[in-house]
């Protein structure tokens, strides 16, 4: 139809449409962009190769990216053909064109103009993604392929433990990559059947063409299969079931679940082949109803009936039909973590102090550590920064060293380099990257020990570092606050201007020096300042003349990124501690083999055990764990050193075969190396987790849960966070010697704020000084179950013990007067005495300014027994009478300067530090003469009393006032680094403190 009148009127030809021209900029910089993004993926994968062949673990880059790429390609080759396929076998069997139109045919006219991008771009789009995620699964298909034996079956299907940890979760992951395939597909086909006119009709009428009958047919019956596998390996699974009060399979689960799967599995194969009918038959209605009868099934079969089950047969005798289960799970937990081979005694503790029980335990009391790893930090900031571009952690390290002669547990750390101190003026490309490069030394205290003036007793400490240590290679290029990257190294000859350490010596006031170690790439040519400089974003980089032919380059710095980069199938305990082994600082860490998928065991969600952690250190979910490998980093040159500590453990004997010469065995540790190895902190938190409920190792207890136990809160913080387990060493029951130990201690569960001691735990971490030899009580977890008739005040209640007794709390209110702080440090519960033993030092420091933590008071409990005095020595003469502690020992202290010097007296284990000689009790046979004031005959009047109160108050505010003074002295002094005159503030400190104490008892009397 036409608006024209003049119909024959020739049509003039639409003039034909000039071809839009692209941009020769946009052309130009669609290009640059390109060029740029791989430009940078170069560089970034360079780099990453050239660091992981100066490390020496080339192996480990190409083995998981060859891995990844394989994984990827397998599975996005087959998803992408498997999508292709559909898409092509659709197109070919599709009818013929007819004369009649559909609903579907505008939608059909807009694709076929890109049908043959869509046929390309589809399956690649399907590919890449299904690529991407199975990848994501490499370590699980190279454990698989490479997998070692576990030796041992599980209960139920006598399988080898290594089918559950290995090949199901692989079998798992590649049935479900069918289903979603198989599913896609499905839809895909019929999208195009429908599109094509293949499948018409509509309600009742349903007409598909033979090729469109034949795929889907086809499609239906590879998804029935998917299914039908995966309800087989459901069957396997259920052996991680933890939907109960307990873990594993339950009686319902192997007598009524487990079944179900298997007849679900044989319905799905059938409805499966029932698809196949329509081939012939061509009657939709039979795998329709195959479908229904298997969805129905699965209802009455795999619901209804386990639920009559449990509800009707299990419940009512529940203890009985889950008493087999139920031990199967405590077997299996007690394996999965280590727990099998704990020496449990019951330990019939005294509350009843004596003097001689505890000379007998003097070598545990001559070792109690009195310095609070989490508190003394800012102590050795100020008394060992030395400079504002140093710092040392917030948390210290607990190891042991020998000093002379005597093996002393010994709070350290690393004086590291920490670039936030330095000014905004000062932090420039070439100092940040070429000038502060590293940080100096160690410095370490007595564990046991502190000067007179509370302050922790260094026998390392210095720059240039001295001491005990004797001599060792100080420079810190590798550690926890280091930049990001720094160039080292210069050719000989070049005047150094690498920041060694300060100086008074000399007109610079500093000494430099130039890396001469193996810790980096190189960086001298053009080249690769090309790539470095596009890693880090760093122009300077490719012009600074500070980046010679002889510069290396440090990066992936931090301890724990260098150890999980080539050791990716580890998990990494959280806490690396530096030790001083051969020479060298090294810095330890502890590496874990876990796993989700050992049968039967409990699970741990470590999020919830590690609540107060800013990142879990281990994975979500795990139910096995095993401290599986040692590993130490270099201080100065970065050498990674993995060592196989658990030979036994099949998860590293696995990853052993994937990457067979990266792992070093046990006898290549050095003895000197093995004296400072100590057992993991977190593995003994999952243990002592674990434990609250499987120290009952028999079925009937354990369901009834009578006793289950629980982790006491900490009490120097509050009720939202878990006392941590502490660093000490205590001989245990059974013992021959005292062990340096990790231990920590229950309360009872349940719903009860009852906080009485229920057991304790300890395991020895004494790893012994031979060569490659551990000892042979390392590992041994030891149990004290605390009779139920006893009560041994817990954490909670000897803590709210201390904070009621009054005379402590009269003294510590005073030393809380004007600017002070008072800090409890950690509370220490020890096996002594044939009791339980706890010792808490008390921490004074400024509230505002320059903060020093220093010692001046030590709490001590047995019993109903407290201690508290200003020295521990004198606190456990106060519970056991005199003369039940250790004798007091001298001890001298390192300045920041590296000065040897006497700080007075030195707090020992059992003294604390102060010089006084205890005033003698008077024996039963001495008699005092009464004075003129306290004659019988003298009875002072009304006014005396209100002159006497009035002078005892005056006396106690010129105390306090004299307190506060010196105080803010001594404070003043610290700052300065005048130690002379910070020791005489402390004295005057005592004396006002001691005048304080006594006026104001005077004034409690007189106004009582």
């Amino acid at each position: 139809m036409t608006f024209d009148d003049r119909p024959d009127r020739p049509q003039r030809p639409a003039a034909p449409v000039p071809p839009k021209r692209r941009s020769p900029l946009l052309i130009a910089g669609i290009a640059i962009a390109i060029l740029v993004v791989l430009t940078v993926i170069a560089a970034n994968v360079w780099t990453e190769v050239a660091w992981y062949q100066q490390v020496g673990y080339t192996g480990v880059f190409w083995t998981q990216w060859i891995a990844k790429l394989v994984v990827f390609a397998v599975f996005g080759i087959v998803a992408a053909a498997a999508v292709f396929f559909t898409l092509w076998i659709a197109k070919r069997v599709r009818p013929a064109a007819g004369g009649r139109r559909g609903a579907f045919d505008q939608y059909r006219e807009q694709i076929e103009p890109v049908e043959r991008g869509i046929m390309v771009a589809l399956p690649l789009f399907v590919g890449v993604i299904a690529g991407f995620a199975m990848a994501a699964r490499w370590q699980d298909v190279l454990a698989w392929l490479n997998h070692t034996s576990f030796g041992e079956v599980d209960p139920e299907y006598g399988l080898d433990l290594s089918f559950f940890v290995f090949t199901l979760p692989v079998l798992q992951a590649i049935v479900g990559f069918w289903l979603v395939i198989t599913i896609l597909c499905t839809l895909l086909a019929a999208f195009v059947h429908l599109l094509y006119g293949g499948i018409s009709g509509g309600g009742r009428e349903f007409v598909a063409s033979g090729g469109a009958r034949i795929q889907l047919a086809v499609s239906g019956m590879l998804v029935m299969f998917g299914i039908a596998a995966n309800y087989w390996l459901d069957r396997y699974a259920l052996l991680n079931n933890a939907s109960g009060n307990y873990y594993g399979a339950s009686y319902t689960d192997i007598n009524a679940i487990q079944p179900a799967k298997g007849i679900l599995f044989g319905i799905a194969i059938v409805v499966g082949l029932l698809f196949l009918a329509v081939i012939w038959r061509g009657d939709w209605r039979i795998p329709t109803v195959g479908v229904a009868m298997m969805v129905l099934s699965a209802l009455v079969i795999g619901g209804v009936y386990p639920a009559i089950v449990q509800n009707f047969q299990v419940d009512p005798n529940a203890q009985d039909y889950e008493s087999e289960y139920i031990q199967r799970n405590i077997d299996a937990t007690l394996a999965a973590y280590g727990l099998e081979d704990i020496e449990t005694t019951s330990y019939d503790a005294t509350t009843e102090a004596s003097a001689e029980a505890l000379r007998a335990d003097a070598e545990t009391t001559a070792q109690i550590r009195l310095l609070d790893p989490n508190i003394v930090s800012p102590a050795f900031q100020q008394l060992q920064q030395n400079k504002q571009y140093y710092n040392f952690p917030e948390k210290l390290a607990v190891d042991r060293y020998e000093v002379d002669g005597e093996l002393s547990d010994t709070v350290i750390a690393v004086r590291e380099l920490d670039l936030e101190g330095l000014g905004a003026e000062n932090r420039t490309w070439v100092n940040d990257h070429t000038v502060y490069t590293h940080g100096f030394g160690v410095v370490a205290a007595y564990g046991n020990k502190t000067t007179s003036d509370g302050q922790p007793a260094f026998f390392q400490g210095g720059i240039p570092s001295v001491g005990e240590l004797g001599n060792y290679e100080p420079r810190i290029y590798f550690g926890t606050t280091l930049p990001d990257y720094s160039v080292v190294g210069a050719p000989e000859g070049t005047t150094s201007w690498e920041l060694d350490y300060p100086t008074d010596e000399g007109e610079t006031g500093q000494v430099n020096t130039t890396y001469t170690g193996d810790g980096g790439p190189s960086i001298s040519n053009l080249f690769e300042k090309l790539m470095y400089a596009i890693k880090f974003g760093e122009e300077q980089i490719m012009f600074s003349d500070r980046v010679t032919t002889e510069s290396q380059i440090l990066y992936h710095r931090d301890p724990l990124d260098r150890v999980g980069r080539v050791a990716p199938y580890l998990e990494l305990d959280s806490t690396t501690y530096p030790a001083v082994v051969d020479g060298r600082v090294v810095w330890v860490v502890d590496g874990y083999t876990t796993t989700d998928s050992y049968p039967y065991a409990a699970s741990l969600q470590s999020t919830a055990l590690f609540a107060g952690s800013e990142d879990s250190p281990l994975p979500t979910t795990l139910n096995y764990m095993r401290n599986s490998v040692k590993a130490t980093v270099d201080a100065y040159d970065g050498t990674v050193t993995l060592y196989a500590w658990d030979t036994e453990d099949p998860l590293l004997q696995t990853w052993e075969n994937v990457y067979p010469t990266n792992i070093q065995p046990m006898s290549e540790i050095s003895g000197e190396l093995m004296s400072h190895l100590r057992y993991p902190e977190e593995l003994f938190e999952v243990q002592r987790y674990q434990l609250q409920r499987y120290h009952v190792t028999d079925a009937a207890s354990f369901y009834s849960g009578q006793d289950t136990w629980t982790l006491p809160d900490d009490p120097t913080v509050g009720e939202t966070t878990t006392q941590p387990p502490y660093y000490l060493t205590l001989q245990m029951p059974g013992q021959d010697e005292p062990s340096f130990s990790l231990y920590s201690s229950y309360i009872p569960g349940g719903e009860t704020d009852r906080n009485i001691l229920t057991g304790y735990l300890a395991v020895d971490s004494e790893t012994g000084s031979a060569d490659g030899e551990v000892a042979e009580s390392y590992g041994q977890l030891r149990l004290l179950e605390l009779p139920r008739n006893t009560t041994i005040p817990g954490p909670g209640q000897v803590q709210n013990n201390f904070n009621a007794d009054s005379d402590a709390q009269t003294t510590l209110n005073l030393l809380r007067q004007g600017d002070s702080d008072v800090v409890n440090g950690n509370l220490l519960t020890l096996p002594v005495g044939g009791g339980l033993l706890y010792v808490q030092p008390v921490y004074v420091q400024s509230k505002e300014g320059t903060r020093v933590p220093l010692l001046e008071k030590v709490f001590v409990s047995f019993g109903e027994e407290i201690g508290f005095a200003d020295t521990l020595q004198e606190a456990l003469d106060d519970v056991f009478g005199a003369g039940a502690a250790p004798e007091v020992e001298d001890a001298e202290t390192i300045t920041d300067d590296g000065e040897v010097t006497d700080e007075g007296d030195v707090e020992t284990p059992v003294d604390g530090g102060t010089s006084a000689t205890p005033t003698p009790e008077p024996s039963s046979s001495e008699t005092t003469e009464p004075t003129e004031t306290t004659s019988p005959e003298t009875t002072p009047t009304s006014g005396t009393d209100d002159r006497d109160l009035a002078t005892a108050q005056a006396d106690l505010d010129a105390a306090l006032a004299d307190a506060q003074t010196a105080l803010e002295e001594g404070q003043a002094a610290l700052a300065d680094g005048d130690f002379a005159a910070y020791g005489e503030a402390q004295d005057r400190l005592a004396d006002a403190l001691d005048a304080a104490v006594s006026a104001d008892n005077r004034v409690s009397e007189l106004e009582g």
